[in-house]
């Protein structure tokens, strides 16, 4: 069954101050002039009047903007370059706040929805057009009950939990056997990596049904946060120490593999074992509540 998404999706930001609404239409002409896109979805906080704007003097928290960018096919959705064109240009603009981009065809969204994959549901529901060419329209989704989506939730948790704490018992047996061994300690980074990057994914796929594609911890963590919290705990960045234990551990993923001069110590993986360790215990205990949330989330 196709609905006219005309008739389904909110298209208006009156719920913003005036000044984001701005933003958001500037944010929509720069994408237009870059990408051949099809519609533009604002969707998240700013879409559904819950963002975040908290300024301290110690620090200040601004929610970014949320956006599904939806190309007419696969080929449209791919081209890298524009896509890095497009990031360079809204990140050189001072005056625009942050902006996360996901882009998929128009089939790959509708599939999505047909088969009741709750993050592009959620989109769909939430959502608001900033444009749209008409050229195409989206599916109009089934209801989910919540038994459905709290086995979906429950086994995609199960999956990528498990796999992540192989990777962690591959790291400690690395780590313990390669004392004081920069081969041992790569491949040890390496490990560490992959148990980081699959515990974001039981995390984001319990909650939103939803991973992007790529393996870029840092990418994968600033996403995690917005979901809980607790999560923004694990890798502390206020010192540059801190920071630069995070960048070792992010580069781990191609440069202990492939960089001859990459070199980790016996205390930084120590560190960063135990801050992964950390996300292992989050992981657990609030994805096993959002899992459980979800048979008494009826009247949402």
């Amino acid at each position: 069954m196709m609905s006219n998404i005309h008739t389904q999706m909110k298209t208006t930001l009156t719920h913003l101050p005036e000044d984001k609404q701005e933003e958001l239409k500037t944010i929509t002409e720069i994408i237009l002039s870059k990408i051949p896109a099809e519609m533009v979805i604002l969707f998240g906080s700013h879409a559904r009047g819950d963002w975040v704007e908290d300024f301290q003097e110690t620090y200040e928290y601004v929610s970014d903007y949320d956006i599904l960018v939806i190309t007419k096919d696969r080929k449209a959705a791919r081209g890298q370059k524009k896509w890095q064109d497009l990031d360079k240009e809204l990140a050189a603009n001072e005056d625009i706040t942050k902006t996360n981009i996901i882009q998929h065809s128009v089939w790959f969204v509708n599939d999505k929805i047909e088969r009741n994959f709750y993050f592009f549901v959620d989109i769909f529901k939430e959502g608001i057009m900033l444009f749209d060419s008409g050229n195409f329209t989206l599916s109009e989704p089934k209801e989910l009950n919540p038994q459905e989506r709290q086995k979906k939730a429950s086994n995609a948790f199960t999956h990528w939990f498990e796999s992540a704490n192989l990777f962690l018992e591959t790291f400690d047996f690395l780590f313990k056997k390669g004392e004081n061994n920069i081969a041992y300690y790569r491949n040890a980074a390496f490990e560490l990596h992959q148990a980081t990057e699959r515990y974001y994914a039981a995390i984001l796929l319990v909650f939103t049904d939803y991973k992007p594609r790529t393996h870029d911890i840092e990418e994968l963590g600033k996403q995690v946060e917005k979901l809980h919290s607790d999560f923004a705990t694990v890798f502390p960045k206020k010192t540059a120490e801190e920071a630069g234990l995070f960048k070792l551990l992010k580069k781990a993923y191609i440069d202990a593999r492939y960089e001859i001069n990459y070199r980790i110590e016996k205390e930084e993986l120590e560190y960063l074992s135990e801050r992964v360790k950390l996300l292992k215990d989050l992981t657990e205990r609030i994805c096993n509540e959002r899992i459980a949330q979800f048979t008494d989330d009826r009247d949402d």
